[in-house]
């Protein structure tokens, strides 16, 4: 993987049309990915992008890929590309509700 990800920020690498690639699922890039399906709601956003849906797959890497040819990778994704498309939206999709113990911790902190 030639680009550097960052997971303290949920960013996740996926290789995708031959392209390395980061994504990351932020709040910009899930309402422009949610509105461009028209998603009713989040668990619907997440079963149509982990579900290795053709349209919301496209859609996922144009809105959330942070670094990386998101261009070039549309031009030449392939269905064998979609296995890691899925997991790699599931993993930044993850990201918004593991818990961040280093936040609350500090939060400890700075109440004392």
């Amino acid at each position: 993987m030639s680009q550097e990800v960052n997971g303290a920020r949920g960013e996740v690498a996926l290789r995708a049309g031959g392209q390395d690639l980061v994504i990351a699922a932020t709040m910009k890039g899930l309402s422009a990915v949610s509105t461009q399906l028209q998603c009713k709601s989040l668990a619907d956003l997440f079963v149509r992008l982990t579900g290795t849906e053709v349209a919301a797959t496209e859609a996922a890497i144009a809105h959330l890929t942070v670094r990386g040819d998101a261009v070039a990778a549309l031009a030449k994704l392939k269905l064998k590309d979609f296995k890691a498309c899925s997991e790699a939206f599931a993993a930044a999709l993850a990201h918004h509700f593991d818990g961040d113990e280093g936040n609350a911790e500090a939060a400890d902190q700075a109440a004392k």
